[in-house]
């Protein structure tokens, strides 16, 4: 709306022999469902909102990309865009001079930023503390440490930081909103079928092994369309109707513990929420 006065405070601003400030125009945000935000409706967030749940490198990506594009504001993107900014954090020190200026990481940062990355993404973090309902950080750090040995709030600040938001992010956004399902009887014989090739799988198996025994799975429980095997060990172990990469996740929250989870889907703990806050399912 102010693009005009822009352009003649600009012109004012030559005349009088001055050089106009740079400046960049945005779209307006809009909100989960594409329509405006309104401050009466209340269907947007704001910046100390975002800073809870996510860095400040991620708002400054989300800000970066596509400015003159009207781009969806809503809590779902932070995750999304926490990673986004490590993955793209990670290559720029790898990059040409060329390829490194067409890195968002080099603008956020205004030079090339540590090559540090998350052992664990943060989407990942945020799928554990759900799991374990995490009350705090402490809860969530017990798997990441069992997961990659020797990391700890002192040697991986910025990990530490990424399980603080995640914690928050669980505790408000996702927390209020989950809904364990029981199982149907054939999803119920699916599941079964998954702990055994998951406790058939050689002791040092990693995550894409797990990920294989997944697929598997599903391929031989008959889904053609195996989003909707993926969709059911979201709902009947999670609580969601979206999650991450199950092989991955069973290899954080660990192999032990995830047929336990699934034990307790099997037997209807899960879908009376039986779990208490911080339980660790044995």
């Amino acid at each position: 709306d102010l693009i005009d006065s822009v352009r003649q405070s600009s012109k004012i601003c030559r005349a009088l022999g001055g050089n106009p400030p740079s400046g960049i125009s945005y779209e307006l945000f809009l909100d989960a469902a594409g329509e405006k935000i309104s401050k009466s409706k209340g269907n947007g967030l704001s910046v100390e909102e975002w800073l809870r749940y996510g860095s400040p490198e991620s708002l400054s990506l989300f800000m970066y990309a596509q400015p003159r594009r009207a781009k969806r504001l809503h809590f779902d993107v932070i995750p999304k865009t926490v990673d986004e900014y490590y993955q793209h954090r990670a290559k720029a020190s790898d990059q040409s001079l060329e390829d490194v200026l067409e890195n968002p990481a080099w603008h956020i940062h205004g030079t090339v930023p540590s090559a540090d990355s998350l052992p664990v993404s943060y989407s990942l973090l945020l799928n554990l503390a759900s799991v374990c309902l995490a009350e705090t950080p402490d809860i969530v750090w017990r798997y990441v440490s069992d997961y990659v040995p020797g990391v700890s709030p002192q040697t991986h600040p910025e990990l530490d930081r990424m399980i603080g938001y995640a914690v928050n992010y669980y505790q408000d956004r996702v927390r209020p909103n989950k809904i364990y399902r029981q199982p149907e009887t054939d999803e119920a014989a699916h599941i079964a079928a998954l702990i055994e090739a998951i406790e058939g799988l050689d002791p040092d198996a990693d995550a894409e092994a797990i990920q294989s025994a997944v697929y598997a799975t599903g391929k031989a429980a008959g889904y053609e369309n195996l989003r909707g095997w993926f969709q059911c060990l979201y709902e009947v172990l999670l609580g969601q109707s979206e999650g991450p990469r199950m092989g991955s996740f069973f290899a954080l929250y660990g192999r032990a513990q995830s047929v336990a989870l699934m034990h307790k889907a099997l037997d209807g703990g899960l879908a009376e929420n039986k779990m208490a806050d911080g339980e660790v399912v044995a």
